[in-house]
């Protein structure tokens, strides 16, 4: 015959499970009882004499004097409370006692008991009782204070030991030296390369790891050896961490995900015991991945000059680390994978073979890779009929994958910001302008004259690039303040691999055409030039100090390219070759200048004419500058020049 189940249908029938904590709070109630369940109600003090007066008086019903604590308690008849109310404050207790007396060692209760009682007539007897407290509760009470702290203790520790990351498991604040990192069962693993789009090389590389996890034998029949690790190298948003998290979906094995600043901890040694637990872990999982995010945390190149710079804990950390990697254990089926953007300040001793056998470049992607990023990231927005692809990914060079999923987020929030049914073209420009830019601050207070200027000095840049064959495209110019900058020029750079002396050049005249405008038409500098100014004088030491584009100084480049230099404060050249640097730097600034200069001077009615424009539109695309100057120079026949967004409405 079936249990009968009496919970309600559609509901499970609740189960009550033990908890810790129903432990403190039983304590704590019984601790809370045993302070203010008391017999008496606030007794009163009171001398020996004066209860031998109350005793004579008739006035004290009876009395329990407790021998091993050498105390008396004294319950008063309730008819003579009314007597003593002056003692009691004007509130006369209800309960007994009434009042308590303390004598010494010496005192003898039953004689001293006796003698006043046969002194009081027979219906005006005390009644006495003499007894001892049980060790007991006396030793309860002196156990309260210790409890409560280990309480405090217990509940303290408890927290830290979750701040501390230890999950609150057994062991508390002893727990401190087990490793953080998490563990992911590869049945949990969702991501695989279908999920990373672009990356192609780094993912070649990545899937041969992913070989080497599902069919070892392959590579071992041979004399092969896997690799013990590998390094994911990278700017910031690439999805290094998203091609590690892929490798593990797809080689199907457990994957441990931690990093490195989880190692770095206040206390000694805890961070080599964390890395120690990390790859006991590991092996018992063996085969499978242990994930590193951010290696340079740790794995920073250690200190020549120990006791100064050094961080005695961080470089023991990376010890452990490195014994671990490759020392006498094996760590056989435990892959390493890491992640850095900062791959020139990390240890040689890290780098070399036998710990990380090889190094991935993640690189920001092309524009092939950034419309496939794009595809992924626009499967769950609403996009308009015309929208257009290709488009989009040819206005966001440089863009890593974060860049565009941030891209495609914005664009949905400002056209849900103008009740529009989907996303379009413009939203996804104004997404752009916003994460680059900054916000659009139409409040901010600019004087006529300071907007003639900035219109001058923006038309600048847009005249120069446009009449430079090697000069970026020019996509639009704007002189609505956006974040910190009161106008900018926006450019789609053409993703090219080398630079030529002629195109530094080229690049540098539309950065300083700004300037030159504005000593043109105002007769004097102002400081809107200030980043224009920074970059160019970058470039120019970069092509005279580090690739060797100068005569004079040669084909020599002081480039630190490991960062062996860091804390180097000498030179690596001679105060004679530094003066030659500099001599060539400011030859080099002033004959662009010159260049920049001839080329406005030259072409002066069209570059008014631009800034006229902008003044009136505020907003100029590459469609206007086509108008008044006609083709870029340097344009591929057949090439695409942005327009105005109303334009391409109109038609």
């Amino acid at each position: 015959m079936a249990e009968k189940n009496n919970a309600p249908r559609g509901k499970k029938p609740v189960k009550f499970t033990f908890n810790i904590s129903w432990i403190y709070f039983i304590l704590l109630i019984g601790i809370g009882w045993m302070f203010f369940n008391q017999e008496g109600a606030n007794p009163q003090k009171e001398e020996w004499d004066e209860v031998k007066k109350q005793w004579l008086a008739g006035d004290i019903k009876e009395v329990v004097f407790v021998r091993n604590e050498f105390e008396g308690h004294v319950t008063m008849k309730p008819e003579k409370l009314g007597n003593y109310e002056d003692k009691f404050g004007g509130n006369v207790p209800k309960k007994s006692p009434h009042f308590v007396f303390l004598v010494s060692g010496s005192f003898n209760a039953e004689e001293m008991f006796s003698q006043l009682n046969d002194q009081m007539p027979e219906d005006q007897k005390v009644k006495v009782v003499i007894e001892n407290h049980e060790s007991f509760w006396g030793m309860i009470e002196w156990l309260i204070f210790p409890l409560l702290l280990i309480l405090m203790w217990v509940f303290m520790f408890r927290g830290m030991n979750r701040n501390m990351g230890g999950g609150g498991g057994p062991g508390g604040v002893f727990n401190v030296g087990k490793a953080t990192g998490k563990l992911a069962e590869k049945d949990s693993i969702k991501v695989t390369f279908k999920d990373v789009a672009g990356l192609y090389g780094a993912k070649d590389e990545v899937m041969e790891i992913v070989d080497f996890l599902k069919n070892p034998k392959k590579y071992t029949a041979l004399g092969g050896k896997i690799p013990k690790g590998a390094l994911l190298v990278g700017p910031p948003g690439t999805g290094k961490t998203l091609l590690a998290k892929a490798v593990a979906g797809e080689a199907d094995v457990p994957f441990f995900s931690i990093s490195g600043s989880d190692f770095v901890e206040m206390f000694v040694g805890v961070g080599a015991s964390r890395v120690r637990d990390l790859f006991r872990q590991a092996k018992e999982k063996a085969p499978c991945i242990v994930f590193i995010d951010e290696i340079d945390a740790v794995g920073r190149a250690r200190s020549k000059n120990g006791g100064f710079s050094s961080n005695d804990e961080r470089e023991n950390t990376l010890n452990q680390l490195l014994t671990e990697m490759d020392g006498f254990g094996s760590n056989s089926g435990v892959i390493i994978l890491a992640a850095t953007n900062r791959a020139d300040i990390l240890d040689k001793a890290l780098m070399r073979a036998g710990r990380f056998d090889r190094q991935i470049h993640v690189e920001l992607p092309d524009l092939k890779e950034r419309e496939e990023i794009f595809t992924v990231h626009l499967r769950g927005l609403k996009l308009a009929e015309d929208f257009d692809l290709e488009f989009l990914a040819k206005h966001t060079p440089g863009f890593s994958g974060a860049d565009i999923a941030n891209v495609c987020n914005e664009a949905a929030l400002t056209a849900a910001r103008k009740n529009k049914t989907a996303i379009e073209k413009q939203d996804f420009l104004d997404a752009v302008d916003r994460i680059v830019g900054g916000l659009e601050r139409k409040s901010k207070i600019i004087t006529p004259e300071e907007k003639r200027s900035i219109a001058h000095h923006e038309a600048g840049h847009a005249t120069v690039s446009w009449l430079l064959p090697y000069a970026n495209p020019l996509f639009k110019v704007t002189i609505v303040p956006r974040g910190q900058a009161l106008g900018a020029a926006w450019y789609l750079p053409e993703e090219r691999q080398l630079v030529t002396k002629a195109q530094m050049i080229d690049e540098m005249c539309s950065l300083i055409g700004g300037r030159v405008a504005e000593e043109i038409i105002n007769g004097q500098p102002s400081t809107g030039a200030l980043n224009d100014l920074e970059r160019l004088t970058k470039m120019a030491y970069g092509m005279v100090t580090y690739y060797g584009m100068s005569d004079k100084v040669g084909n020599l480049s002081f480039y630190d390219s490991n960062g062996s230099r860091a804390y180097d404060l000498t030179r690596p050249y001679s105060e004679k070759t530094a003066e030659l640097i500099d001599k060539e730097v400011k030859e080099l600034v002033e004959m662009i200048h010159d260049r920049t200069e001839r080329i406005l001077k030259d072409n002066f009615e069209g570059f008014s004419q631009l800034a006229e424009l902008l003044l009136e539109k505020e907003v100029i695309f590459a469609d206007d500058l086509e108008r008044i100057f006609g083709p870029r120079a340097g344009a591929k026949p057949g090439e695409e020049i942005p327009k105005d967004p109303e334009e391409l409405s109109k038609e």
